[in-house]
């Protein structure tokens, strides 16, 4: 007995709750054999979180990383980030999110330059970031040696909830930040990194 065709919108919402990364246009596509535009599937998407506001559930469809991944509302940010800081601070250390830090506002830079800015060597912070897939290899300095570059990918997109490299906080942002809170505080409470003093290309 042939199973009744589930509806279109539902498909889409178990695609993108199934997708172990934010589900993309072609993914979606994919998955569900329609051949819909990028008009088609915002459409969807704002549909389903109007369904979710009305029910008054906690989470929503958002737009990261190129794709769609279902998020929290910011009025849980406190309590979740309470679950959510042990296993990011188990996963990677101070130093490399540091490392990480001064990569995602510097890109491309050279383990070099990013040495300069810290004082030590980064050579065990990249290899870990490369290892998770947080940073690639992006291209080589135009400088004697031709250093690699590196830069950020979706994947730190994706762990860190944020769309584009522009959704990074600006310094003034993090300086107020650090002003209410401990460092380490911070980092306890489930912050998402602790951005170096370093400069901003927007700024």
């Amino acid at each position: 007995m042939l199973e009744p065709e589930l509806p279109l919108p539902q498909q889409v919402e178990a695609v993108i709750f199934a997708s172990e990364e934010a589900a993309t246009l072609s993914l979606v596509r994919q998955v569900t054999g329609v051949e819909l535009t990028a008009g088609d599937l915002e459409a969807i998407i704002s549909g389903l979180n109007a369904a979710y506001a009305a029910a008054g559930l906690t989470f929503r469809i958002h737009r990261i990383a190129g794709g769609y991944r279902f998020l929290t509302e910011p009025g849980f940010g406190e309590l979740l980030k309470r679950l959510l800081a042990p296993r990011i601070r188990r996963k990677l250390s101070q130093p490399v999110l540091e490392v990480l830090s001064v990569i995602a506002y510097r890109q491309p830079v050279t383990k070099g330059e990013i040495q300069q800015l810290r004082g030590t060597s980064p050579d065990y912070a990249v290899d870990r970031l490369l290892e998770r897939g947080l940073i690639t290899v992006c291209g080589r300095a135009d400088s004697p040696g031709r250093a690699l570059q590196y830069g950020t990918t979706t994947e730190f997109l994706d762990l860190f909830s944020l769309h584009s490299l522009r959704d990074l906080p600006r310094l003034r942002e993090i300086r107020e930040i650090l002003r209410e809170h401990d460092e380490q505080e911070y980092l306890s409470g489930g912050g998402n990194l602790p951005f170096p003093d370093v400069e901003h290309n927007d700024e």
